[in-house]
């Protein structure tokens, strides 16, 4: 074993003995957010470090993710990688500074979450079909907030608009918080959003499920039908969440972090709280990610030819 790789060795089995920083690519209040504060404690106390949250917002997760590239990949600089900054962005625009491919090492796949459409109570309508007329008599009278462009709710809308002909104009946020808030306050009457952060606001009425993703109607959702059943299968996409780190950390580094995370993800009350926001367990193995990753880049990549999917 040469010098470099017995440090790497040495340096994996002392790993942690310090804070380990997990860079979240979105403001506070969206759904990557509230996942990975959920995580935060048993997580801490299973790796016998602390994990220090911050939120690095802006460019659709690309700002939060170019950080995580460019980390050393000594295990203390993780980040948590979605389908928008991992496939969705990097599809609409190549030039985003990192390449999700090459760049990173995928850890484990979280959870899988549904997207949803939803309206403020004002709008007028309150189900889909009824939705789906006042846009089509009120072409660009409405806009619709999402994450960010480049994120997949951006993506998912404008395929939505190109196979039903309706006209909306985006308005990008920094998260699906600030998208959110400006939703609720009235500022804008429609928004796009993962239903984890989307759902304490539809149970407290501020917000009203329209359409969501899905292969069927969500339990918790049972009234909300799903694109695919609208014949609206392009507009199907649902999203992932996990950790993942600079190209390069090592595989004991990586081994242990995601065996840590699937320990965790085992425990009955984390589900619980997991599930509880509309999301599904996958904790999948590093290598199914990596694959998992460069399947759903290449079908984004598709999508945003097929659909002729462009920078606002």
């Amino acid at each position: 074993m040469n010098q470099c790789s017995g440090f790497v060795y040495a340096q994996a089995n002392e790993y942690p003995n310090r804070p380990i920083k997990l860079i979240v690519p979105f403001p506070p209040g969206g759904t990557l957010d509230i996942i990975s504060r959920i995580l935060m404690d048993p997580f801490a106390k299973s790796m016998g470090q602390p994990l220090i949250i911050e939120n690095k917002g802006g460019g659709g997760g690309s700002i939060g993710a170019n950080e995580t590239a460019k980390a050393l990949p000594d295990g203390y600089s993780l980040g948590v990688v979605t389908s928008s900054t991992a496939a969705v962005n990097p599809a609409v625009n190549p030039r985003l500074g990192y390449n999700p491919i090459v760049d990173f090492t995928p850890i484990i796949n979280i959870a899988a979450t549904p997207n949803l459409l939803a309206i403020n109570p004002t709008f007028p309508a309150n189900y889909y079909h009824t939705f789906f007329n006042e846009l089509r008599l009120n072409p660009s009278k409405y806009s619709y907030a999402s994450a960010g462009t480049g994120a997949i709710g951006n993506v998912l809308v404008e395929v939505y608009k190109g196979i039903t002909g309706l006209s909306m104009t985006h308005i990008p946020y920094r998260g699906a918080g600030p998208a959110l808030v400006d939703t609720i306050s009235g500022h804008v009457l429609i928004v796009v959003d993962n239903l984890p952060s989307a759902l304490s606001f539809i149970k407290d009425n501020k917000l009203i499920p329209i359409v969501v993703s899905g292969s069927r109607r969500l339990n918790i959702l049972p009234d909300v039908p799903t694109f695919r059943e609208l014949g609206l299968e392009a507009a199907n996409l649902s999203s992932f969440y996990g950790f993942y780190g600079p190209r390069g950390l090592s595989k004991e580094i990586v081994d242990k972090v995601s065996m840590t995370m699937k320990k965790i993800l085992e425990d009955p009350a984390i589900r619980q709280k997991i599930e509880n926001t509309g999301a599904v367990i996958v904790a999948n193995s590093p290598e199914d990610f990596q694959t998992q990753i460069k399947s759903e880049y290449d079908m984004y990549l598709k999508i945003v030819k097929n659909h002729k999917i462009t920078i606002d």
